[in-house]
């Protein structure tokens, strides 16, 4: 099942945090929560799912901005962006020492939120902690793909959504792309078979098929060809066919 991506805002200035909270809803995220002090942070991220955070630098509070981007990076998988009206020499070198998956300088619009979002999501990874984040050309049709602890982030039209490991089916290579099979939806994704295989569980995604991944978790029938997932029938290779029925035997 897709859901929205859930965003904390971290913003001591109560008028700019609700406006950036009507601006996000207006474009289909949920917000978690919009709180001002470092303290209220620490706690929304304890005790509920937070997929990015957007972070004043300066809070009313003693610690700042960026001892929460810290705390974020040393205790959690996920992206964050600082919003700030600072962009002197100084803050900024003292913003990159935690790494930010992004850097909104007040003030800004929709689209220039919308468009820091995206970026950020789309280019984190869990390596994001040792690396920084990579750069990635991104396409109106092709998918970015973000891997976060039990669901990977795919875009459809224009937001990024999480999809459960679970909820994947299959997966089909057609050319260059791939199609992202779900109880019932498909997603288009720009990626080689091999590359996105990695990013998924290895103990429930196998390469079944030159051309296929499948869930083994959603295997409802085998013959000597091919298995059927929902109604779909899949090829298999030789090798996978062994690997099922062994798996079966044991």
């Amino acid at each position: 099942m897709e859901q929205p991506i859930k965003i904390l805002i971290v913003e001591d200035n109560v008028i700019i945090a609700d406006d950036m909270q009507s601006m996000l809803e207006e474009i289909g995220y949920e917000i978690v929560d919009n709180v001002i002090v470092y303290e209220q942070a620490e706690e929304v991220l304890k005790t509920q799912q937070v997929d990015l955070v957007l972070i004043d630098i300066i809070l009313a509070s003693d610690k700042t901005g960026i001892d929460l981007g810290k705390h974020i990076r040393e205790h959690y998988d996920i992206p964050f962006i600082f919003v700030t009206s600072n962009s002197d020499r100084a803050t900024v070198e003292n913003a990159k020492t935690v790494k930010p998956n992004g850097y909104l300088v007040k003030p800004f619009e929709q689209q220039d939120l919308y468009t820091s979002i995206e970026i950020a999501l789309s280019n984190f990874t869990r390596s994001d902690k040792e690396s920084g984040g990579k750069s990635m050309q991104e396409e109106d049709i092709a998918v970015s793909n973000s891997v976060l602890k039990d669901s990977i982030f795919v875009k459809k039209q224009h937001l990024y959504y999480r999809i459960q490991f679970g909820d994947i089916q299959f997966i089909k290579a057609d050319n260059v792309y791939l199609e992202v099979n779900t109880v019932d939806k498909k997603f288009l994704v720009r990626s080689p078979l091999k590359d996105y295989l990695e990013k998924l569980p290895k103990n429930k995604f196998y390469r079944a098929h030159k051309s296929y991944i499948v869930n083994v978790d959603h295997i409802d029938a085998i013959n000597s060809k091919d298995i059927m997932i929902n109604n779909n029938l899949i090829p298999i290779s030789k090798e996978f066919k062994e690997f099922i029925i062994s798996s079966m035997n044991s």
